[in-house]
């Protein structure tokens, strides 16, 4: 893996008619930057955003992959168009969290399972102050959710549900007799997604990652609440009718975001986009 952007020493071109030392100085360097990164390198480069003077305020990150054709799935999911690189970076975030927002759809089509501890990352955890692993967050009007899977038999930390106050009470009472804690976060069937951040704030969670699936990032672009995308480009077509990262309505105007870095590793670009 290499770094792109922002310019350092390293992405600087060296200038014409260099010599033949600085040509293999350059070399040397250049394979150098572009070796596998370590999982504590790669954490530092997704940092989330230091707490200011206020103390912590939420930080919602989207991770998503796409094809160059703007496919964000192949046969229904992502992993036909990731990469190792991609895997780390995805492994990597989850590990920085406090809490992945998910929707239902995306659980039962990519098979969801519980976060798991990582050693690689207890020490960076447990000085944030974070629990060996972070919760999963289902975003789910219907509670439509097989309640016999792991990510409600065997988490490391209790499986969270956000939905609305109109969700029926069957089916909140069997996730809550599953181990899920059921989180009302909408007046109606559905979730209000700046309420949704709001109510996992209030439970300690201000290190917030989404994995979408595609509706909700659209709903959460649409609402305004997301501060940052981390997304991985990944060299393929696609082709087909597969779903684009975001789907829903457009917003009426489009969301600004600012590139902050920019790695490369196989072709794969994987991009940092804040809120601008």
């Amino acid at each position: 893996m290499r770094r792109l952007f922002p310019v350092t020493d390293q992405t600087v071109a060296d200038p014409p008619g260099e010599g033949g030392a600085a040509r293999r100085a350059r070399e040397v360097r250049e394979a150098r930057e572009t070796r596998e990164w370590g999982l504590d390198e790669i954490a530092d480069a997704y940092a989330y955003p230091e707490p200011g003077p206020g103390g912590p305020v939420p930080w919602l990150r989207a991770n998503m992959v796409s094809t160059l054709d703007g496919a964000a799935q192949h046969d229904g999911r992502s992993q036909p168009i990731s990469h190792p690189a991609d895997m780390r970076v995805f492994g990597t975030l989850r590990a920085l969290a406090d809490v992945v927002v998910v929707g239902a759809e995306t659980v039962r089509r990519e098979q969801y399972r519980p976060a798991r501890a990582r050693a690689e990352f207890a020490a960076r955890r447990e000085a944030a102050g974070q629990g060996a692993a972070p919760a999963i967050a289902i975003v789910s009007a219907g509670l439509d959710l097989d309640f016999s899977l792991p990510l409600f038999t065997s988490p490391l930390v209790p499986t969270l549900i956000l939905t609305g106050a109109a969700a029926a009470p069957d089916r909140v009472a069997a996730a809550e007799r599953a181990g899920a804690r059921v989180v009302t976060a909408g007046d109606g069937a559905g979730v209000d997604p700046a309420r949704a951040v709001r109510a996992l704030a209030a439970l300690g969670h201000t290190r917030l990652l989404t994995e979408g699936g595609p509706r909700l990032l659209g709903q959460l672009v649409a609402a305004g609440v997301l501060d940052e995308l981390c997304l991985t480009l990944s060299p393929m077509l696609a082709a087909g009718g597969a779903q684009r990262i975001a789907g829903g309505p457009e917003v009426e105007v489009p969301r600004r975001f600012a590139l902050m870095s920019l790695l490369e590793e196989d072709g794969f670009l994987f991009g940092r986009y804040a809120r601008a």
